[in-house]
């Protein structure tokens, strides 16, 4: 008797579905999305609660499964608080400050990452990261991404493809930016 296997049963969870959406592992196949998603780690972080602090070292990238994180910048060196950001809460039209931001950058949320630079080198962190609302967040460490370089090249090298462009957008960005605040002055 011959037997044909018609249907391939596929290996996937909702954590994989999530993930396979983020701009960093999109262009992953399911099989090296799950090797990826052995190597993530998660942590739930209460509201005000800080995941990093500007001049830690950078040891992993995180990834905003639910939730919202502050980005900060610290205060400047001559003790003057660093330029803020517009970020206005949608529910009050009001500018989002909470006691101890010194310079609010950025409101990131689900879907979205951050500390990146984490992946590429040993610099200090540049900026504060706190959770502006109880999240969970999914954490990709350098030395695991290090021996992922190692073991399955072409899935680092797919995932350091999409964090170049998402750098190079965010440079593209800044540089409009500035080039709009100079217009200005």
């Amino acid at each position: 008797m011959i037997v044909v296997k018609l249907f391939r049963v596929r290996k996937t969870t909702p954590r994989l579905e999530r993930l396979h959406e983020l701009s960093l592992f999109v262009n992953l196949t399911q099989a090296e999305l799950q090797i990826v998603d052995g190597l993530l780690h998660e942590r739930h972080y209460l509201e005000g609660e800080v995941i990093f602090d500007a001049g830690e070292e950078g040891q992993a990238i995180y990834i905003i499964a639910s939730g919202e994180v502050l980005i900060s910048l610290p205060e400047a060196a001559n003790g003057r608080r660093a330029t803020q950001a517009a970020v206005i809460d949608p529910a009050t039209s009001h500018p989002l400050r909470r006691q101890g931001d010194t310079g609010l950058v950025a409101q990131l949320g689900p879907g979205t990452f951050f500390g990146e630079l984490a992946l590429l080198d040993n610099s200090p962190r540049s900026a504060q990261a706190r959770a502006a609302s109880p999240c969970e967040l999914i954490i990709f460490f350098r030395d695991d991404f290090v021996s992922l370089l190692d073991t399955h090249a072409r899935i680092s090298s797919k995932i350091s493809r999409q964090l170049a462009c998402h750098l190079g957008t965010r440079m593209r960005s800044m540089a409009l930016s500035m080039s709009a605040h100079q217009h200005l002055l």
